[in-house]
């Protein structure tokens, strides 16, 4: 059974959970435009049309955490997308707290994923609706906590494959005051300095070289570092820098 950390209760989060649901995003978008005003989890112990970034498909079976958290009016709608750095700092801070056995393994991979021992277990979608104090945004999250798909793109696991045995309700219970604490960090995008500081203290591949699957092709250069607005900053083999805003890395090479 899914509960909020009572601190989280005690802040004015609310929680409504399911046993299954087409997607807790979905769901949340849904009460957003019957005038939800959040802050509000849904959670699902499964999910019929669970999706991830760019409409894949999240294979979203029980025992696993699929959750997402509306928000209304959380900030400026152009800093919206610095909520999936908030979001992976709170999952980071939720697994090292009911699984620190893991924390050596963890590293956070550009833009919206969480790996274990290289492998992704994580995952992070946000989807906003209208704009500013008129708009709101789902920030959804699925983690592998005892189960994971086989032959995906980029390698996948999940916490019981590294030997963290964590139910997704004790997860969870972390992550809703988690996330509390890192939304307050972030402070409506005027915090955000320090989230990139954290975020890249954690992230898989600085400093080295990197692949990026982009609308238009792959791109290969050295990580280094993310700009004002979160976007990947590659050196490019010839020197020049590239800001990349979208897309996703798919391959690390180690430092060169």
């Amino acid at each position: 059974m899914m509960d909020l950390d009572p601190r989280a209760v005690a802040a004015g989060v609310r929680l409504a959970a399911f046993d299954e649901i087409d997607s807790t995003n979905a769901e949340a978008l849904r009460r957003m435009r019957q005038g939800e005003r959040g802050p509000l989890w849904i959670t699902a112990d499964r999910q019929t049309a669970g999706r991830g970034r760019r409409g894949r498909s999240w294979v979203s079976v029980s025992g696993n955490l699929h959750a997402s958290l509306l928000l209304t009016d959380p900030g400026p709608a152009e800093r919206w997308p610095q909520l999936s750095f908030v979001a992976a700092l709170a999952v980071h801070d939720a697994v090292v707290e009911v699984a620190a056995e893991v924390r050596p393994l963890l590293e956070l991979k550009w833009p919206n994923d969480l790996l274990l021992s290289g492998a992704k277990f994580a995952g992070i979608l946000t989807e906003g609706e209208g704009r500013d104090e008129e708009g709101a945004v789902a920030i959804g999250i699925g983690v592998n906590c005892m189960a994971h798909p086989a032959g995906t793109a980029y390698p996948a696991t999940d916490l019981q494959a590294a030997g963290a045995a964590v139910a997704p309700a004790a997860l969870f219970a972390a992550l809703s005051l988690k996330m509390l604490g890192r939304l307050a960090q972030w402070n409506r995008g005027e915090g955000f300095a320090t989230v990139r500081t954290d975020w890249l203290a954690r992230a898989a591949g600085v400093g080295g070289q990197i692949k990026v699957a982009v609308a238009d092709g792959e791109l290969v250069g050295r990580f280094a570092g993310l700009d004002d607005a979160g976007c990947l900053i590659l050196i490019a083999p010839s020197g020049d820098s590239r800001v990349v805003a979208a897309g996703d890395v798919i391959a690390f090479a180690g430092p060169q």
